[in-house]
């Protein structure tokens, strides 16, 4: 009977592209992979540590897990394992706790442990783009890793302590990876790490990159993930008009006051992202900008918090994660006096979230009569859904086939809850 084993991940598209590669090592090897813990002889958490809430809920993950009865391997692993591992192996003595550095390393260390051969976890060579293409994964899009860590420093920020400096990926190792998973069938990929517009390779920048990648003879469509908006060139807005390349980017605000960006130390003023989101929209009007917006951080005021509810009415975000400040040890920001209380924090928040809605729906309500080439991730008995190049979630009321590419009309819009979805009938299978 084949070992089972079973992933959790909590956080950014890093880690979700790193279960992957992992889980796909792991079919290879012959184990039946699953996305919980039941019944597992091996559970893996891979964990995120960006906010406090981060934290509570990986360890709700592995407390939720043992209090099942999971009584196989557990490996704890990802940002929160390089932040707190003396506590974990404290608090969880029969876990495993991998670092970052050693995470493409846990397939052969389940072997070893199996194999009665176990040596001490930071013994097993990992490294951060020691992961192999996956060919079998969780999603219908295969992300592939440039670059990891992050030389920025934000005062709220504690990724460059578990992730350490920023690396990038050899050019000729990413080409050959996108070769690959498009000859497993995928036709999307989303360009993910860190911090990845910082991409650098001996005379390879990151638009130098995208260019090869999209000049590359394959039929796939491109999708860039979360991105800085400090570092943009002409040629990166050239780039951004290749039919290849999809009109969507996560592009981080934190805060529309030019005060607050300054004691975040973020890389840019607001101007600057105003000017750049402008640019996008003349490369295509409906370009979808969504972002991620902190309210409450130490000494913000009012008008500072007001300064950020207007950006989100003038940018017309497509999306916006709403953050509460999380006081983080080892940061700058965790020395700052004229703290915000956890009630203002609260108040703000919602108000944002509240405008953030307002601006979604706007958004999508403009796709209404448009076309969309949707690419199926869910298939259900009466109905499909999936994601069009803006990636707006569109639903079908048919079934459909997984990871194809559909062109649809988008006929209306499903009104449920905080996330939109727009209805939609296939023009041609």
């Amino acid at each position: 009977m084949k070992k089972k084993v079973g992933f959790k991940t909590l956080g950014c598209r890093l880690n979700q592209f790193e279960t992957d590669a992992l889980a796909s090592r792991f079919v290879g090897l012959g184990y039946e992979v699953v996305e919980d813990s039941k019944d597992t002889d091996v559970f893996v958490v891979n964990t995120c540590t960006v906010t406090n809430q981060s934290d509570q809920k990986s360890r709700y993950v592995v407390n939720n897990a043992l209090n099942s009865g999971h009584s196989g391997m557990l490996i704890i692993t990802g940002c929160m394992a390089n932040h707190h591992k003396e506590k974990l192996e404290q608090r969880y003595p029969n876990a495993y706790v991998v670092g970052n550095e050693q995470k493409s390393a846990i397939p052969q260390l389940v072997e070893a442990h199996f194999h009665k051969e176990i040596v001490p976890v930071n013994q097993n060579k990992g490294g951060v783009f020691s992961y192999a293409p996956a060919a079998d994964t969780f999603h219908t899009r295969s992300m592939i890793k440039i670059q990891d860590g992050c030389d920025n420093y934000c005062t709220f920020c504690i990724i460059p302590k578990v992730r350490g400096r920023a690396v990038s990926r050899p050019v000729n190792e990413i080409l050959k990876n996108i070769r690959l998973v498009i000859g497993f069938g995928y036709n999307e990929v989303v360009i993910t790490g860190v911090n990845i517009s910082r991409y650098k390779h001996e005379e390879t920048n990151f638009s130098g990159l995208i260019k090869q990648i999209v000049d590359l003879d394959l039929d796939f469509r491109l999708r860039i993930s979360s991105i800085e908006p400090d570092s943009f060139d002409d040629e990166f807005f050239e780039l951004l008009k290749h039919p290849k390349i999809t009109p969507h980017l996560h592009l981080c605000l934190q805060s529309a006051s030019e005060s607050v960006l300054l004691k975040m130390r973020r890389m840019y003023t607001y101007k600057l992202y105003k000017r750049t989101v402008d640019r996008l929209r003349e490369i295509d009007p409906l370009f979808n900008v969504t972002t991620d917006i902190i309210v409450g951080f130490p000494e913000e005021s009012e008008s500072d918090f007001q300064q950020s509810i207007e950006a989100v009415k003038d940018l017309r975000f497509g999306h916006v994660h709403t953050f509460k400040y999380s006081k983080r040890e080892d940061t700058r920001a965790a020395r700052m006096t004229n703290i915000v209380s956890e009630k203002e924090k609260t108040r703000r928040s919602e108000l944002l979230r509240q405008e953030a809605r307002q601006a979604k729906l706007n958004y999508r309500q403009q796709f209404i009569g448009k076309q969309q080439q949707v690419l199926i991730d869910t298939i259900k008995d009466d109905y499909s859904k999936g994601y069009g190049e803006y990636y707006i979630p569109v639903k079908v009321n048919e079934k459909l086939a997984k990871n194809r590419l559909y062109n649809m009309q988008i006929v209306d819009i499903e009104l449920n809850g905080e996330d939109p979805c727009l209805i939609a009938e296939v023009v041609a299978k």
